[in-house]
């Protein structure tokens, strides 16, 4: 487990980096420790995290790391039903300024792509535009990712694999198994 997370870690961080690079600047001045004048960059509006729970909250910090400006998280709980597996909505938490800013959404894996559609209508239910949300995933399908450009055409998934295929059960093949399993030890 302690590799798997390890490397994990890693990954969630650059993608993060790289969601970051969608994120809009503007100019500002700053002055080096040595007293320099160095015309440099900062986001120009806040960030917030909404992890997808559980699994998730398992990318949160690797936001924490990368963005040092005005950063807060929601969370987001949807559960998928197994035999059927279409998500439930059961819970939610979000800032009350969230449509100031950029919106990452969290969640390791998209495996039929259901849970991350609900996610987005919840996000956009709460104003934020389309074109500021960002889906940060580890792993993800082609039929996930077919099925949410084609629902919301412009959103930005920043993913680090795609695997071809989802078995009988709606799980990619040849996947990580249970992510929220693996990462917190529950097998």
């Amino acid at each position: 487990m302690r590799r798997f997370v390890a490397t994990f870690q890693l990954v969630a961080l650059q993608l993060v980096i790289q969601a970051l690079e969608l994120v809009p600047v503007e100019a500002v001045n700053v002055t080096t420790p040595t007293q320099v004048s160095f015309e440099g960059v900062r986001q120009a509006r806040p960030v917030c995290g909404i992890s997808i729970l559980r699994a998730g909250a398992s990318m949160e910090d690797a936001l924490r790391t990368a963005y040092n400006g005005p950063l807060s998280f929601g969370k987001i709980l949807i559960q998928r039903d197994e035999e059927t597996c279409l998500p439930t909505h059961l819970y939610s938490k979000l800032p009350s300024n969230i449509a100031e800013g950029d919106v990452f959404i969290l969640e390791p894996m998209l495996a039929t792509g259901g849970s991350i559609c609900k996610a987005i209508d919840i996000v956009q239910g709460q104003g934020v535009p389309l074109q500021r949300i960002v889906v940060v995933s580890i792993l993800a399908s082609e039929a996930a990712i077919q099925l949410v450009l084609d629902k919301y055409p412009g959103l930005h998934i920043v993913t680090a694999a795609i695997d071809e295929r989802l078995n009988a059960r709606g799980q990619i093949e040849p996947g990580l198994g249970d992510f929220g399993d693996r990462f917190y030890g529950t097998f």
